[in-house]
């Protein structure tokens, strides 16, 4: 008789269980990620009178594959250019919510009369949410297209990276009985330093080898490659020191900027879908009724303690990083739960042998009951911000619209730094982890080649960045204006990247031998020399960022314009040819009048119709650009039977949104938007004005100008510089 492994057993256990489960939900319109933690429920040892899986670790393993290939998933969803867009909003957002569900954690703790180091853990525990439970909530609940959502992933993804600093803290204050900050401040530098490698070289080698090889990627082989790349840099990750969810997910960002990046993730889904299973099966088998009993009044504190200062703390976070107050609460409706993250951190606990051993089970039971809660808080974060609209005054949201007026504003000012940032910044920064990074090499040489063998090796590689610190050109992405203002700098430039450029090559000298012998000497003048002379390191270095920034600025078909101001939205779409609306002039469509959506851009075949006449007539497969708040939109975008793809990157580079700030001497005080000329100036037009706190979204043409005024103008991004200047 044949032996059946008990995993292959377990597996049909799981997958029928949860096949049937699931189907009920569906039946009952109840989210599937309840019916699986349901159907893990029902395979664990907890219930007697079901089959039960036997080989537990084997599923623990697969449920770490599912979290692997969900953040995959997500990195191939939202690529470096995406996370940049959100940077800002969702850093402050993750750290104001990670410090004040640490501080909260480490009170509630103190309170329930548990010693420090518990408290500490809890504290950590409670502030990371869990990214694999909310990506499949939106999954289900089809928001991906939501405005909302960028935000979200924004934070989760700078949590995993806090997660990791955090890990570090833990772990020196559980061991030292300190916290050496010498040690996270290291940890975060390294870090970031193997994050920009791995941007660096990503985004240099894949997309090209993609490109190579395109020919021969069916979708078998596409599908093996990706995976192959995912488990690769999950691999060099966790060799690094870091969560392989991490590695997982800058894979999939790198691929999303390769030109097979929609492709990939489209074969992906079915692979992902499985172990996403897994995963939530093995979450809701260790839902253990026994704990819940025994510790029955500590797991409902922290439940109430964890989804009410997420839903608090996201907020308000969310509202001092200038977004609006109904993004900020859906925000925080989202992240209100834990998950696999807060595993990490209480075995960590247990493995030091420095927690109490009820603390696991209470954070697996607390992670159980708030992913059950986060499909409805979703689901309610719309009636809860329309409640609170009515129960809070109205000189509270006064003020914060004032305040995310003046953000905006402010964030749409080019400052001096940010335009010597834009200009040298990012390409000394990049140059700089490479000149570290082949440094690292050439000391790991050392034993093998010998000092002065591996430091040439290391001249030799590094001297075209070294270049580029010192003497390279600024980017190809200022305006006029811009020059002009950082050409005035020239000198005090000059003298700041040489000064940075010799630091880094009394690093590199020291590395290998002393600076204050004869062959130090000889040395660091050797590389100051063929740095300075390195003509030949020009065209080498030109010809690398030439193949980094086409590889760089590769804009993926299905990724649209993000260009509106407040809670509107962008959104494209390809008119049906059985549309009522075929055959139609604008006017008489009525689209501005019945939804209050603007028409900024009709694009037809290779012509391109900005700021549209109304008496423009739409034919079938016309592309529509609108401007107008997500439900609005949303609703148009049913009446011509099409999708809308929302809050993507632009795919004509001239095309932005800019604002325009009135001042006392502008010539456009006290004029008609029709009297300005604006229109004709930007070959664009005005989609909303900002006036004493209010948002006027699509102004009509007789409305006039006032000093003080915020114009929001689409149109050509260097003539709307011009005007601005």
């Amino acid at each position: 008789m044949m032996h059946l492994p008990e995993l292959i057993q377990d597996l049909g256990f799981i997958l029928i269980t949860a096949a049937v489960v699931t189907l009920i939900f569906k039946k009952l319109n109840q989210p599937v990620v309840l019916g699986y933690l349901i159907a893990g429920f029902l395979v664990s040892s907890h219930v007697p009178y079901f089959p039960n899986v036997k080989d537990v670790a084997s599923i623990k393993i697969w449920a770490e594959i599912g979290i692997i290939v969900l953040l995959f998933g997500l990195g191939l969803e939202f690529s470096f250019k995406k996370l940049v867009q959100t940077g800002r909003s969702a850093t402050i957002t993750a750290v104001f919510e990670v410090i004040f569900m640490l501080v909260s954690g480490f009170i509630f703790g103190q309170i329930m009369g548990w010693n420090q180091i518990d408290s500490l853990y809890l504290g950590g525990i409670l502030s990371i949410s869990s990214t694999a439970i909310i990506i499949r909530a939106f999954d289900e609940l089809g928001l991906k297209s939501q405005k909302f959502v960028s935000l979200v992933f924004g934070v989760l993804i700078i949590e995993d990276i806090v997660a990791i600093l955090l890990l570090v803290l833990l772990s020196t204050v559980a061991i030292s009985r300190e916290l050496s900050g010498q040690e996270l401040i290291v940890s975060g530098f390294r870090l970031g330093f193997f994050l920009i490698l791995w941007f660096i070289v990503g985004i240099y080698m894949l997309p090209t080898i993609m490109r190579k090889i395109k020919k021969y990627l069916n979708n078998e082989t596409m599908l093996i490659v990706s995976l192959g790349l995912c488990l690769a840099m999950v691999s060099i990750a966790t060799y690094a020191g870091f969560s392989p969810a991490l590695g997982a997910f800058v894979m999939g960002s790198i691929l999303a900027e390769t030109s097979e990046g929609p492709r990939i993730e489209k074969i992906l889904h079915p692979i992902k879908d499985l172990f996403a299973a897994v995963f939530f099966v093995s979450v809701g088998m260790m839902i253990d009724p026994a704990i819940l009993q025994e510790y029955a009044w500590q797991i409902v504190l922290i439940t109430l303690i964890t989804i009410a200062g997420k839903i608090l703390s996201t907020t308000v976070g969310a509202l001092i990083s200038g977004v609006s107050f109904r993004h900020s609460v859906q925000a925080g409706m989202s992240l209100a739960q834990i998950g696999e993250f807060s595993f990490i951190i209480a075995t960590l606990g247990l493995t030091l042998k420095v927690t109490s051993d009820f603390l696991y089970p209470i954070a697996v039971s607390v992670s159980a009951i708030t992913t059950f809660a986060t499909p409805y808080l979703i689901r309610n974060s719309d009636r809860l911000q329309n409640f609170l609209h009515h129960k809070l005054p109205e000189n509270f949201f006064a003020r914060v619209e004032k305040y995310q007026t003046a953000f905006v504003a402010e964030q749409s000012e080019v400052g001096l730094v940010k335009i010597l940032w834009r200009a040298y910044g990012w390409k000394t920064l990049l140059n700089g982890v490479l000149v570290l990074a082949i440094v690292s090499v050439g000391v790991l040489l050392r034993p093998r080649f010998g000092d002065y063998l591996s430091f040439a090796i290391v001249c030799f590689l590094s001297i075209p960045f070294y270049w580029a610190m010192c003497f390279s050109q600024p980017s190809k992405f200022l305006t006029e204006t811009e020059l002009i203002r950082l050409h005035r700098l020239d000198i005090g430039v000059f003298i700041g990247r040489n000064i940075l450029g010799f630091l880094f090559a009394l690093y590199a000298v020291s590395s290998f031998m002393t600076l204050n012998s004869w062959q130090g000497l000889v040395s660091f003048g050797a590389l100051t020399l063929l740095v300075f002379f390195g003509s030949t390191s020009q065209v080498f270095y030109q010809k690398i960022e030439t193949k980094f920034m086409n590889n760089l600025v590769y804009e993926s078909p299905t990724r649209k314009p993000k260009l509106a101001p407040w809670d509107a939205s962008l959104a494209t779409f390809t008119i049906n040819p059985n549309s009522k609306y075929v055959g139609l002039t604008l006017l008489d469509s009525k689209i501005k009048e019945t939804y209050n959506v603007t028409v900024a851009l009709v694009e037809r075949g290779e012509s391109k119709h900005l700021a549209p006449d109304r008496g423009l007539i739409l034919m079938p497969f016309d592309k529509l650009y609108l401007i107008g708040i997500d439900e609005q939109v949303h609703k148009l975008g049913i009446e011509l039977e099409t999708s809308a793809y929302k809050d993507g990157e632009s795919t004509t580079e001239s095309y932005k949104l800019r604002s325009v700030r009135v001042t006392m001497n502008s010539p456009f005080v006290n004029k008609t938007i029709r009297e300005s000329s604006i229109r004709e100036k930007t070959s664009g037009l005005i989609v909303g004005i900002e006036r004493n706190g209010e948002h006027i979204i699509s102004p009509d043409s007789s409305m006039e100008i006032l000093e003080d005024d915020i114009l929001w103008i689409v149109g050509d991004y260097d003539k709307i510089n011009r005007l601005r200047s």
